[in-house]
């Protein structure tokens, strides 16, 4: 991927890109159209986060029994994760990360 470096002047309306988006289209939206597309859209994170925790805890080499007894969450929670019907937050998304990138060190530190 290219990097480019933009400076905008907000007292330049010029120097401001569209970007990536067809204005026309936008301002045609209805509010019914934005929420839809949010909803799509925090469906698909919902998706994500989901399949981050199956993958951390595949790589791990456990069952979600397993996992949960490791990381100390229960074991509703991990199925709710995996599932996509809730969202690991705060220290339970950094915990993941650093079960991702580290696991050794992280198991070793949980016991």
């Amino acid at each position: 991927m290219k990097t480019v470096q933009v400076t905008i002047d907000p007292n330049d309306p010029k120097s401001i890109a569209i970007g990536r988006i067809d204005p026309e289209r936008v301002d045609a939206m209805l509010e019914s159209d934005i929420l839809m597309q949010q909803a799509d859209d925090e469906a698909e994170a919902m998706q994500d986060a989901a399949r981050f925790a199956r993958r951390v805890r595949k790589r791990l080499g456990l069952s979600q029994a397993e996992f949960s007894q490791r990381i100390d969450v229960s074991l509703e929670t991990i199925r709710n994760w995996e599932q996509g019907k809730r969202r690991p937050t705060g220290a339970a998304t950094a915990l993941l990360k650093v079960l991702d990138k580290a696991p050794e060190a992280a198991l070793a530190a949980l016991n």
